[in-house]
């Protein structure tokens, strides 16, 4: 079952927080409505308005697939998600290593925590408006139906290699892309996508990690 709160400072933290102080025991997913200081990449913050997802989940690693490399579990997410979607008819696509874009624009994120044995996954996605530099999903869809839908694929344990693959065929959609490796703004145009989810990039592997 999914907890819905109207308005949460960040489903990512209050999540984390309830799990140390013994609120929350897993496997456990909650949204909210309205989110005031989420959590995005690089500690940025990821806001948006009523309307749009925030989510957030904690399942046990022994809960996902067995060949899933922990380093590409945000992969894993956002490429479940991704699936949905397309499903819907939208043309969203996945830019490494876990950025939602529709067209030249980002809609959304998802990032991913451990904790002992437990994984803390968190998305944002722009559903209904998003600020003027970022964009909004193409079709119609609700925070819950996306929410349920996720939840639902996660429970299927559906294999890495399986979900990687179709990751990899979208993956030359990067070559345009720009990610930041520390403080530095890297091109994806030379970058070669290895079967753990991590790159080839200026001879470094590099992993997603987040």
């Amino acid at each position: 079952m999914i907890h819905w709160l109207e308005t949460c400072d960040s489903t990512h933290q209050h999540l984390i927080d309830g799990l140390k102080n013994g609120t929350f025991i897993p496997p456990i997913a909650l949204g909210c409505h309205e989110q005031t200081h989420g959590i995005g990449s690089r500690g940025n913050m990821w806001l948006g308005g009523i309307g749009n997802l925030f989510f957030s989940f904690c399942v046990e690693e022994k809960q996902l697939p067995h060949d899933l490399p922990l380093a590409s579990i945000s992969i894993y997410f956002s490429a479940l998600v991704h699936a949905i979607l397309k499903e819907q008819s939208s043309k969203v696509w996945l830019k490494w290593p876990n950025d939602f874009y529709v067209k030249e624009k980002k809609i959304g994120g998802m990032i991913t925590t451990k904790q002992g044995s437990f994984i803390i996954g968190s998305i944002g996605l722009n559903l209904a408006s998003s600020p003027e530099e970022f964009g909004v999903l193409d079709i119609c869809v609700s925070s819950h139906f996306v929410a349920e839908a996720l939840m639902r694929e996660i429970e299927k344990k559906k294999e890495w290699k399986d979900v990687f693959s179709k990751y990899k065929l979208e993956f030359y959609k990067n070559r345009n892309a720009t990610f930041h490796l520390g403080e530095k703004v890297v091109s994806l145009r030379d970058a070669v996508l290895c079967d753990d989810g991590s790159i080839e990039l200026e001879n470094k592997k590099v992993y997603s990690l987040r």
